[in-house]
């Protein structure tokens, strides 16, 4: 029951963490997780499987 609970409170430790930037500055996203947003691997030519029609 300790690893369980554990393991929740690292898990939102860490949510919290990575929305820092969004909570507190205003107009701030979180960045886009698409392979198409990525200017490096536009340049080499790797698009996002959601943008093939």
């Amino acid at each position: 029951m300790k690893t369980v609970l554990l393991s929740i409170i690292i898990l939102l430790v860490c949510i919290v963490l990575l929305g820092v930037k969004v909570l507190f500055i205003k107009g701030a996203r979180f960045p886009s997780g698409h392979a198409g947003a990525s200017p490096h691997l536009r340049r080499k030519g790797i698009g996002c499987a959601s943008d093939d029609k």
